[in-house]
């Protein structure tokens, strides 16, 4: 393909979104979909009784796909309107249609069902990616259930959990997305007929004042383009708050993204859990052992961008003005696609990167021990009282160490050693032969795996089962 070089180039369309996705909202998509919706109009109006040839739509199908692009630029720059560039422009290709090409309809027939229908469209591209990704995760999280590892609040060490768990809360988030999907493609209607202001006063002149087949035009028309519910009411256009419900679905799958992709570059950090990293990988131009999380970088850079979008859909449903206005036009062409464009490519990223996540139990156990015996010293003074000890001896003996210890680390970089330390103390001699028995990781992760598991059987599972048919496999791009 020959690419123009001085002209801009949106990267999601060169770079990071899957062919699919850029299929979806390609001008091909759109024009051939105004064509599509101009065709069922013309039928359904033919089927109650408007004088419309069968001619004249078999005139409408053979070019349905022959979008004449050229033709209709020409005409754009004479009429400043580009619905009415492509009516005329189908019109020369159907010199016989040509009178009864969008019928009693206003451009908003064609360009907020089109929209729509890119809309559901791309939802749907989107759960296939959800899925896979969620499918990657499990596995992962079930895998590792049991690998203790140091947990964080605050970034600061808190309780052990394990990787599995861990994972877990980040496929809760997934699968939470895909809920909220869901119920945004259901609560997806058709604008369908509605005419200039949506008061379908054009189809009840055409239909001579008959009421019911104003309505039946617009059943025929929501079923033929393959919705089940079309808005009963709607201005010159259908209400802006269904974009932002359907972005503020997007936005929370990108904040789930950005979740996961933070935690991974803080392990990566701590070493413990790394991104996939190829043999031929170049991590710095300047720095050669780098290794750094660019595939997580990328994921937290994209979904900030798709969370803004969603604040936009908002400001564009508050400000419309009465029946319509068009500002909001040029604001959605962006905002939608772009939308839709960037959750699909951080979705494409987060399934590679969950499907490669690489764990280095070592490092995750040491990281672990060296912070074990702070987060243990409850429990080893109640033992150290069981077995005999002073409680307020045993007490003031942890304070100590714990104290000296976390000095050490902080002033002179030594490693803490506070088991080693408590081992030599008197306070602690009746348990001192069992510090590794009552520092084993395992006792301090609570229900951590039984939640995984638990988790994924009720939850996780149910939902890929229903899902068990869809193509799990995202676009090809560059990562």
């Amino acid at each position: 393909m020959d690419i123009d070089r001085s002209n801009y180039l949106s990267p999601l369309s060169t770079r990071y979104a899957s062919r699919a996705m850029r299929e979806n909202f390609s001008d091909q998509k759109k024009f051939t979909t105004w064509r599509k919706l101009w065709i069922a109009l013309a039928e359904c109006e033919k089927e109650l009784g408007l004088p419309i040839t069968d001619a004249q739509i078999a005139e409408l199908r053979a070019f349905a796909d022959e979008v004449n692009f050229g033709v209709a630029e020409q005409y754009e720059k004479k009429l400043r309107h580009d619905v009415m560039a492509h009516v005329h422009a189908y019109g020369e290709q159907c010199p016989n249609a040509r009178a009864i090409i969008h019928l009693g309809a206003t451009s908003c027939y064609v360009t907020d069902n089109t929209e729509l229908i890119q809309m559901r469209d791309g939802l749907r591209l989107l759960r296939a990616s959800l899925v896979g990704t969620i499918a990657s995760l499990r596995e992962f999280a079930l895998r590792w259930k049991d690998l203790p590892t140091l947990g964080f609040t605050h970034f600061q060490p808190a309780q052990a959990t394990t990787v599995g768990k861990r994972a877990a809360l980040w496929l809760q988030d997934l699968v939470d997305d895909l809920d909220e999907l869901d119920h945004a493609e259901k609560g997806l209607r058709f604008r369908g007929v509605k005419g200039a202001t949506g008061t379908q006063a054009s189809f009840l002149e055409l239909f001579d004042g008959d009421h019911e087949k104003v309505r039946e035009l617009d059943r025929r028309v929501t079923a033929r383009m393959d919705f089940e519910r079309h808005f009963t009411i709607t201005g010159q256009t259908y209400t802006r708050k269904l974009d932002w419900r359907v972005l503020a679905v997007l936005s929370g799958i990108a904040q789930s993204a950005h979740k996961f992709a933070t935690d991974v570059r803080l392990l990566s950090n701590k070493r413990e859990i790394e991104e996939p990293f190829e043999e031929k990988q170049i991590g710095s131009s300047a720095m050669p052992w780098k290794r750094n999380p660019m595939r997580c970088e990328r994921i937290c850079a994209l979904a900030r961008f798709a969370i803004s979008l969603a604040d936009n859909a908002a400001h564009t449903a508050s400000t419309q003005w009465l029946e319509r206005t068009l500002d909001d036009s040029a604001n959605r062409r962006l905002a939608i696609s772009e939308t839709f464009l960037s959750v699909d490519a951080i979705l494409t990223l987060y399934s590679n990167v969950a499907a490669g996540l690489v764990v280095y139990p070592g490092v995750v156990k040491k990281n672990l021990m060296e912070e074990l015996p702070f987060l243990a010293s409850e429990h080893l003074m109640m033992e150290a009282v069981k077995a005999g000890a002073d409680r307020q001896a045993v007490h003031e003996a942890l304070r100590v160490h714990a104290r000296e210890a976390a000095r050490a680390l902080k002033e002179h970089g030594e490693p803490p050693r506070l088991a080693e330390r408590l081992a030599s103390d008197p306070s602690f001699r009746a348990v001192s032969g069992r510090l590794d028995e009552l520092l084993e990781p395992s006792r301090f992760i609570g229900r951590a795996p039984e939640q995984v598991t638990e988790y994924v059987e009720s939850e996780v599972d149910p939902r890929l089962a229903r899902y068990a048919a869809l193509n799990r496999t995202v676009g090809r791009v560059e990562l």
